[in-house]
């Protein structure tokens, strides 16, 4: 049955995020009208919502009061989904509680009727970790007011993308042996995110949520090892053998995870932290007012893995990252790397080979110096190469692309790359098009503007290495680009040598460096 509009739009904060960006679209096929809200709209520009005219796009901050009231306003209802463990480090418990408040002091003045929370499984008591003392700090907030709360509990879910999986897919493949913390015997309740959303949906719809915690999870309750085994099983790999360490410490934990999965200490640390605490439902109040079938640990971990097989991931853990703005060039030193090639190939075929990069698709040339890269990165505490990328073809705003982050997109003229990783600066890599009448002129420039003489130093013990890495990546990208031009116009199939390895290609026009240092 489908929800009366006349209630008005549903407003979803945290729409950029893994829940927020799967959530929009079971509220539109549940008849509501949605108000998205996010502090860059471009990163909604790729969900195939953003031009449905139910669909409101608004821009806005929790810390801007007006923008608050501006977008609750005439709402009937708010998802309250916004966490700032990644954003902000070690402040993220204060800066989650200023942002709770500033959202209820807005709803009470714009008069909204209902408060959607997910937040956090865990067993009250003083050790309680931050990270779920903090969600429930939220909670706490949120239901202060005469505005009924619908809050949601869960522990680990289960879907393509999210942080908790990507950690535990990540152990499990790359580690038949663990040294683990005495955590693995803690009991937890996961629960698959299609069952997350369908909570979520269907709150709306039934009044006597309303003014409730409701704690949601699968049926299974199981431990973190056994867990584990789950998914080396549904993986088709051999029983892990996990041993338990006393003397890891959360912070020992932390970094062993950002070793090993693509999630960075700031994350890694609270969500090890979190791990001690036992997270199983107390009562099945949830199930019971809104009935729908719970997938067990095994099907939701098939599900997710089909759906990472497939590269079809709707939202992720780290396209909710921050984008940064454009970076101030401005006074001191600044350097500059700009190469140019020629290609036969019509710019939107250029454009598609130039997209590719990253990810389980490699860099087009030298693959193995960005290997060694991304483990120095993440050796210094930076993301290295694991995030990969959210689609094997396609990119976005705001797509995190191994340890780069997309920060400008015109389809079919031009990407730009801030650098994520760690650096003694700010750096920056650019594609150009422009159309020829022979194809396309293709323009990479790599930007960097160094911090102290460290960054002075950094710059020239990379230089040398510049030839074979952006000269390859370009060499590549031609020939993808020609590759798939001779397919015909739908591009066609790519043959085996479309990207290759070598730095040089026979019979191709040169690439030109036009300027190292400006």
């Amino acid at each position: 049955m489908k929800a009366p509009l006349t209630k008005g739009p549903v407003l979803v904060t945290g729409a950029t995020g893994y829940i927020g960006g799967r959530l929009i679209p079971r509220l539109l096929e549940k008849g509501w009208s949605v108000r998205a809200l996010a502090r860059a709209p471009q990163k909604l520009a790729r969900q195939p919502w953003f031009d449905d005219p139910r669909v409101e796009v608004v821009q806005g901050d929790l810390n801007n009061p007006e923008q608050l009231d501006e977008a609750l306003k005439g709402c009937f209802a708010a998802y309250y989904l916004v966490h700032s463990m990644i954003s902000a480090g070690g402040d993220y418990a204060v800066r989650d509680r200023r942002l709770a408040e500033n959202f209820v002091q807005a709803a009470e003045r714009t008069k909204l009727q209902r408060i959607i929370y997910l937040g956090g499984l865990g067993e009250l008591g003083e050790s309680l970790s931050e990270h779920l003392a903090s969600r429930r700090e939220v909670e706490a907030i949120l239901g202060s007011t005469d505005i009924p709360l619908t809050a949601f509990r869960a522990a680990m879910i289960i879907g393509s993308g999210s942080a908790s999986f990507e950690i535990l897919r990540y152990l499990v493949e790359h580690l038949p042996v663990m040294l683990t913390p005495k955590w693995v015997a803690t009991e937890c309740q996961p629960i698959g995110v299609a069952n997350v959303l369908n909570y979520l949906v269907d709150c709306l719809s039934v009044p006597e949520t309303a003014g409730r915690d409701l704690d949601i999870g699968c049926p299974d309750v199981l431990t973190y090892k056994q867990l584990m085994q789950e998914m080396a099983a549904v993986r088709g790999l051999s029983r892990r053998v996990v041993i338990p360490v006393p003397v890891l410490t959360p912070k020992l934990s932390s970094l062993w995870i950002h070793l090993v999965t693509p999630i960075g200490h700031r994350i890694a640390r609270p969500l090890a932290e979190g791990l001690r605490n036992r997270v199983v439902c107390r009562d099945d109040d949830a199930r019971r007012l809104m009935p729908q079938k719970l997938y067990s640990v095994r099907e939701s971990i098939e599900r997710a893995v089909q759906r990472t097989e497939q590269g079809n991931l709707v939202s992720t853990w780290s396209s909710s990252g921050r984008v940064p703005g454009d970076p101030d060039w401005a006074g001191g030193t600044l350097f500059v790397d700009r190469r140019e090639t020629e290609i036969d190939a019509r710019p939107e075929q250029v454009f598609r080979a130039v997209c590719r990069i990253g990810g389980g698709n490699g860099w087009y040339a030298a693959d193995w110096l960005w290997r060694v890269r991304g483990w120095m990165d993440r050796l210094v505490g930076g993301p290295g190469l694991r995030r990969g990328r959210r689609d094997p073809e396609t990119v976005a705003y705001g797509d995190a692309l191994d340890f780069w982050r997309v920060a400008g997109i015109e389809h079919g003229r031009r990407l730009v790359l801030r650098a994520e990783m760690k650096l003694p600066g700010e750096a920056e890599l650019t594609f150009e098009l422009t159309p020829t009448e022979q194809g396309t002129r293709l323009e990479q420039t790599a930007r960097f503007q160094p911090k102290g003489l460290f960054g002075l130093a950094y710059w020239y013990s990379v230089l040398p290495l510049h030839h074979v890495v952006f000269s390859g990546m370009m060499n590549g990208i031609r020939r993808c680009a020609e590759a798939m031009e001779s397919g015909g116009p739908g591009g066609g199939a790519l043959p085996d040598d479309a990207v290759p390895d070598a730095v040089d290609a026979p019979n191709s026009t040169p690439l030109r460096p036009l300027q190292s240092r400006h």
